[in-house]
């Protein structure tokens, strides 16, 4: 099991909330602010199987492509989204001692 973060650009997070939702996928949302990425992202957590990741990742830019097909970006160059991968014995560490292994 993985959990992957996605820091989403609030441009495409109702579209990319219902499309995930619709293909099966459970998640977590939360809202987020902060230095590492500009205000206006919204986090996403999903829970995955190794197997399935490939599957979540093309989902997730299908449906920001999705968004775009409809409305126009006002910005291009700021991000579609942000992922990172956290194994699950990384997890566990995280949550035992509140912080990440050396």
């Amino acid at each position: 099991m993985k959990l992957l973060v996605c820091i989403l650009d609030n441009f495409y997070k109702d579209q990319v909330e219902k499309e995930l939702r619709e293909k099966g996928y459970r998640m977590t949302e939360l809202a987020s602010s902060g230095g590492f990425l500009r205000k206006g992202s919204t986090t996403f957590l999903f829970g995955a199987d190794e197997d399935d990741l490939p599957a979540l990742r093309e989902s997730l830019k299908e449906a920001c492509l999705n968004v775009e097909k409809v409305k126009q970006r006002k910005d291009q160059k700021t991000h579609r989204y942000t992922s990172f991968l956290i194994k699950s014995g990384d997890l566990s560490h995280v949550l035992a001692n509140g912080m990440l292994p050396n």
